[in-house]
């Protein structure tokens, strides 16, 4: 049963009512959030775990913590916020044993970038804008889009385009982007998009999409090393989760899908044995159960409110067993 949700006076996130579900949160209990955002899913997570709970909030982007001071304000339960790449953060906590005398019980990340950031124009994020190469979600780092743009190899352009794009005429617009800078630096959001657009076939521009997306996705994902944040997370996050809790986390494309899915089925796998023996000698235990078999996506009608949602996927699982991690730093 999808929870429904009356969200009108904030920032909706995406597939809220289906985190729940996911989540199924409870007084008392301890949450993380990995990545607060404008504190849409926190909001719901902090309604429910009301206040004997406790909610530890992470985010990268400054711009977070002074919303998390406004959430902080209007939430019952105890709140507090960690500024950071929640792949850094979540290590510290474990050795710090999370929060005095409490386990975490509920584990959530929603990855990508979020509306804000792309909204506001002065991040360089969105290709609709005319705005300084940034896309930096923690504008202390030094790693910028105009960097990546002006200073890496063409072949490594091409590389990135290619993988964390997804984009067809990456060598193409790795090649022109060269061209380019070589007569002059390339610094805006609009000029990137104008070589893009002569980079790549005429029909393509008139294609699926904006011909700049993906690439604009890409050169983002390389700015704030997402996959690598993530892959560095995943584990980390599960040790952190005491034996019955939950973690879930959405994503809004296949490289982060594919990498939460393998993880958590990984993780739900039981017996090991090569298939060939007839009896299984390995004694391996699964450490989750999958709460969501499949992948969640959004219904048709939260896309149709919010077409920002439908490249959403969540997954979710519950862990069984206690790693010696956990029973040696807050049991």
């Amino acid at each position: 049963m999808t929870i429904l949700l009356d969200m009108s006076h904030v920032h909706v996130p995406v597939l809220a009512g289906e985190l729940i579900d996911a989540l199924d949160p409870a007084p008392g209990q301890l949450a993380i959030d990995c990545t607060f955002g404008a504190g849409g899913h926190a909001r719901l997570v902090a309604d429910r775990v009301g206040s004997t709970g406790e909610l530890i909030c992470i985010d990268r982007d400054p711009e977070a913590e002074r919303r998390h001071a406004e959430f902080a304000r209007e939430v019952s339960c105890a709140t507090r916020f960690v500024h950071g790449d929640y792949a850094d953060v979540l290590p510290a906590l474990r050795e710090q044993g999370v929060s005095v005398g409490r386990s975490c019980d509920l584990l959530y990340m929603d990855l990508g970038i979020s509306s804000l950031q792309i909204d506001t124009r002065e991040r360089g994020f969105s290709y609709a804008f005319d705005a300084p190469l940034d896309m930096r979600m923690d504008p202390g780092t030094p790693l910028d889009a105009a960097k990546i743009v002006n200073e890496w190899p063409e072949q490594r352009l091409a590389a990135i385009l290619r993988e964390y794009g997804e984009e067809r005429y990456a060598r193409r617009i790795a090649r022109e982007i060269d061209r380019t800078r070589e007569r002059a630096p390339i610094e805006t959001t609009t000029e990137l998009v104008a070589v893009i657009k002569r980079a790549v076939p005429i029909p393509a521009q008139f294609g699926s999409g904006h011909p700049a997306r993906r690439t604009f996705q890409a050169i983002r994902i390389a700015v704030n090393d997402e996959i690598g944040s993530l892959e560095r997370a995943l584990p980390e996050a599960w040790s952190l989760i005491a034996t019955g809790g939950r973690m879930a986390a959405i994503s809004f494309h296949s490289l982060e899908d594919r990498r939460v899915k393998r993880f958590f089925a990984g993780l739900a796998r039981g017996c090991v044995c090569p298939p060939e023996l007839p009896v299984c000698v390995c004694g391996h235990e699964p450490e989750a159960e999958l709460i969501t078999r499949r992948v969640v996506r959004p219904t048709e009608g939260e896309v149709a409110n919010n077409p920002r949602a439908r490249a959403g996927r969540l997954r979710a699982a519950r862990k069984l067993t206690a790693s010696s991690d956990e029973q040696g730093s807050y049991r």
